[in-house]
């Protein structure tokens, strides 16, 4: 059997779940998720990870029963995880995947994962530095942000702008090495592969955010946040999009737990933050595709079998 991977990508909201599983389902494929978030345990409804056995709209109604997905659920919210860790893990899915004569779907909106993958780029290791991160973390989200846009440009496209834990980290990494974040190649994917892009015009793009926050409330996205912070406080990785908008919505008893509502923002309010927060992702995730030649940007899903038919023909 010819080992080839298939890679789908593009900005959140744009369908690329749904894509990857038709085309599974089609080229008896399995799934590699390439989304930082979806890694992380109890975040299901905010992050649009496909249910384990019970199908729900936002997913699409596909459980992992019908088409396996691999690196998704791996580490509890509290757990600090690598793009290292990711590339180890990826990988290992992906010869599982040809061990079984199956076709390896790469899909996500997280660039930086799909190109330490296909690219075989790594971060070096950088030790911590504990007296700068205490100067760092205490500092807005926003600053940091501002900062890391300065230093390296690059890396501030693929980032989520309010997430304090990978800001610092980056900074560390840059000022540290006193240059932006240096990747050091290692080793390319050895085969070949096919890199689609959904990519849908700006009006369409925001009735699908908008469609999609709706969901993901009606699902009970205030539940899940609200148990996920009971249960672990408001750790770092609540610092995402779906999950850090409520954080002014709930009355905190205490560092760990909630307690009706806060009053200082509604329900509606933070449905247009996370819509909000949506559209500037989308914007960075798209600066960061654009630059990559080697994608084969689709708007509609019957160009994208066309494609992968065309590209697992023997040769």
């Amino acid at each position: 059997m010819l080992k080839k991977l298939i890679v789908i990508l593009g900005p959140t909201a744009v369908g690329k779940s749904e894509l990857a599983i038709k085309l599974a389902k089609k080229f008896n494929g399995e799934i590699v998720s390439a989304d930082s978030r979806q890694i992380y345990k109890g975040m299901d409804i905010g992050t649009g990870k496909i249910a384990p056995d019970t199908p729900n709209s936002l997913t699409h109604a596909f459980t992992h029963q019908e088409v396996p997905h691999y690196c998704i659920d791996v580490v509890s919210p509290v757990k600090i995880f690598t793009v290292i860790q990711y590339t180890k893990l990826a990988l290992a899915a992906i010869r599982k995947i040809f061990k079984k004569r199956k076709i390896p779907i790469l899909c996500g909106g997280t660039g930086f994962y799909i190109k330490a993958i296909i690219d075989g780029l790594t971060i070096p290791k950088v030790e911590p530095d504990w007296k700068l991160r205490a100067k760092l973390e205490p500092k807005p989200a926003e600053e940091l942000f501002n900062k890391l846009k300065k230093l390296d440009p690059n890396r501030a496209k693929t980032i989520e702008n309010q997430n304090k834990r990978r800001l610092v980290r980056a900074l560390e990494i840059i000022i540290k090495t006193k240059k932006p974040i240096p990747l050091v190649s290692k080793k390319p994917f050895p085969y070949p592969f096919l890199i689609l892009g959904i990519k849908l015009s700006e009006q369409e793009t925001e009735k699908r955010i908008e469609k999609r926050v709706k969901k993901m409330v009606n699902l009970g996205l205030e539940k899940e946040v609200a148990n996920l912070v009971a249960t672990h406080g408001w750790v770092p990785a609540f610092q995402t999009i779906g999950y850090q908008e409520w954080k002014e919505y709930f009355t905190p008893l205490n560092s760990k737990h909630l307690t009706g509502f806060s009053g200082k923002i509604d329900k509606d309010k933070v449905k247009d933050l996370i819509a909000l927060h949506t559209r500037q992702l989308v914007k960075r995730q798209m600066a960061w595709f654009k630059h990559d030649k080697r994608i084969k940007w689709i708007k509609k899903q019957p160009e994208a079998a066309k494609l992968v038919r065309n590209f697992l023909k023997p040769c």
